[in-house]
């Protein structure tokens, strides 16, 4: 008799484990937290539904109807989106984040991971230029406690910050590491160090390699030198992304040059903040996105990120050539203050020539805002364009530009305004492209605000919704939400990140779509977005009703080439 009892209570409890499952809860589950009622966007670009998420620790642990679990904390999401944390693909919070951990004027828009490595990524760094990277800093004052690109990342999660945090390996650091800042091409035996280099930050965790090909030194190299260190690179399943040699006259033959690269490495390859720059430049979008569309019917993986602005945001030394800037910032400023020389570069300036010039793709000084110095001195400047700064001093704007970068021991922060609305939109609406702010996490407090700022570092996500979902109708919520999510995270092969999907991390942002919107402007551009009410990173809540928290749960994600993923596959 007893062994018939048995079987019937073994019977019930399989048969409501088995129910249990249907709904997607555990009946003897306690979650850390839930967030319940909630419209799930889950990253996928498919149709929301309604749903519980269930978390414990960094995880999530279960999707469904868990109206009757327990939790520690309940959030109630209803009539909001819910949605895995949004990926920032290219910023510059890299110092930002060392003052200032909590990273808000992306957290407050959704961003849970930021990724680095625009060109120069910081490290390796040898002796001379972790101690330039001492001398060259303006508002933002911190110790330089690293050499390595890993131990950097490293650093930064043990010091405490809100988001994940990932990067690049910036080819132009490989190269100042090597040659320094020199004009010439790298000997067989520098090649093979920089290659050493490019092993070493790999298994460390860098995503790949990223270059910014119109600045010096880094346009000094040839596609030879690309070549060589995304073979290295690729070796360990890395990426290859870029801020191309043109994004203007030779925009084509610039794309053209990735897609070299990508197909002589069998690498996949991302174009950094796609752009035609420049109004005679504006019809080759149509001609370079079909350069794509080709590339990957051909089976390359290129893709491309952009922010949602016509204005770019750099330094004047992207109005200037790259031979006047060989040697670093010192034998520039020395150069900008012969005659001679300054006579040549009011006269090369002013005219086309075979190298990137910004100042010509903006149609003048009155469309370069200058946003950024470190003098105290120039700090009144801010805010106004060159042609007005130029007016002010009695002097032509080319000459006061060159003038300002002496002045102010920088390349001073430049806004350009050189790209079209329409091709904005028609970027957005390529399935390939994913968003990046090019800015800090910053906040609208000392010493962020001893600077202006490109709008983008405070609204360029919150942007796309408002706008481009909302206001023009070009994205669907959903797949707004998967160019924020799953495609950045499965193009930089970050793991388990960018779905809501149980046993992913526990990156998760909830919001409204009908009220959430950028505020930021050039002329007050420190002030945040709304509409963001919780974002939840590896588990745990940063942003609670619209306020920070306070917490700094975020990680190091590494690439795929990381030691630490074969040394846990070896344990296993």
């Amino acid at each position: 008799m007893k062994k018939y009892i048995w079987a019937a209570v073994l019977g019930v409890a399989v048969m409501s484990l088995i129910a249990y499952s249907y709904i997607g809860v555990e009946p003897t589950i306690r979650y850390d937290l839930i967030v319940e009622n909630g419209t799930l966007y889950d990253g996928s670009g498919d149709e929301p539904r309604t749903a519980d998420i269930g978390i414990i620790k960094e995880r999530i642990h279960a999707i469904g109807d868990l109206s009757t679990a327990q939790a520690d904390t309940v959030i109630d999401a209803g009539g909001k989106a819910v949605a895995p944390g949004f990926i920032n693909v290219l910023s510059w919070a890299t110092e930002s984040l060392l003052v200032d951990g909590k990273g808000e004027s992306d957290i407050r828009q959704g961003v849970t991971t930021e990724v680095f490595g625009e060109g120069r990524s910081m490290g390796p760094l040898n002796a001379e230029m972790a101690q330039l990277v001492k001398e060259r800093q303006g508002d933002l004052q911190f110790d330089v406690a690293w050499t390595s690109l890993g131990d950097y990342l490293t650093h930064l999660e043990t010091k405490g910050v809100s988001p994940n945090v990932a990067s690049f390996m910036g080819a132009t650091t490989a190269r100042i590491h090597v040659l320094g800042y020199e004009d010439r091409k790298a000997s067989a035996a520098e090649l093979s160090r920089m290659q050493e280099l490019v092993a070493e930050a790999m298994e460390e965790g860098a995503l790949g390699i990223g270059s910014s090909l119109i600045y010096a030194p880094a346009s000094y190299a040839d596609t030879e030198e690309l070549i060589a260190l995304m073979q290295t690179a690729s070796e360990y399943d890395g990426m290859y992304i870029s801020h191309m040699r043109s994004e203007g006259d030779r925009f084509e033959e610039a794309v053209d040059e990735l897609i070299t690269i990508a197909r002589a490495t069998n690498a996949p390859a991302e174009i950094y903040h796609l752009k035609a720059a420049g109004t005679n430049n504006w019809h080759k979008m149509d001609s370079v996105i079909g350069k794509i569309e080709a590339a990957r019917a051909e089976g390359l993986k290129i893709t491309a990120d952009i922010y949602t602005y016509t204005a770019g945001a750099t330094g004047l030394d992207a109005m200037m050539p790259p031979w006047v800037q060989e040697g670093g910032y010192d034998a520039w400023a020395a150069r900008l203050e012969d005659p001679n020389t300054r006579e040549r570069l009011i006269v090369e300036i002013a005219t086309p020539q075979d190298w990137e010039n910004l100042y010509l793709a903006a149609g003048g000084p009155d469309k370069l805002l200058l946003i950024g110095f470190r003098n105290e001195a120039l700090k009144p400047l801010t805010g106004k364009s060159l042609a007005e700064v130029a007016a002010m001093r009695g002097k032509g704007p080319i000459e006061t530009a060159m003038d300002l970068v002496v002045e102010d021991g920088s390349r001073v922060g430049t806004a350009y305004f050189i790209m079209s609305e329409e091709n904005i939109a028609k970027k957005i609406r390529q399935p390939w492209v994913s968003f990046g702010s090019d800015a800090g996490a910053l906040a609208p407090r000392d010493p962020f605000t001893r600077s202006g700022a490109h709008p983008r570092a405070y609204g360029n996500f919150a942007r796309v919704f408002a706008k481009y979902v909302r206001e023009d109708g070009i994205l669907s919520i959903e797949e707004a939400v998967r160019k924020m999510t799953s495609l950045p995270a499965e193009n930089l092969k970050l793991r388990q990140r960018g779905r809501l999907q149980e046993g992913y991390y526990a990156d998760i942002v909830i919001f409204d779509p009908e009220t959430i919107q950028d505020h930021s402007v050039f002329d007050d551009p420190h002030q945040y977005s709304t509409g963001v009410n919780d974002v939840i990173i590896n588990g745990v809540q940063v942003l609670k009703n619209g306020e920070h928290t306070g917490a700094t749960p975020g990680k190091a994600l590494r690439g795929p080439g990381w030691i630490g993923w074969k040394d846990a596959a070896a344990e296993q």
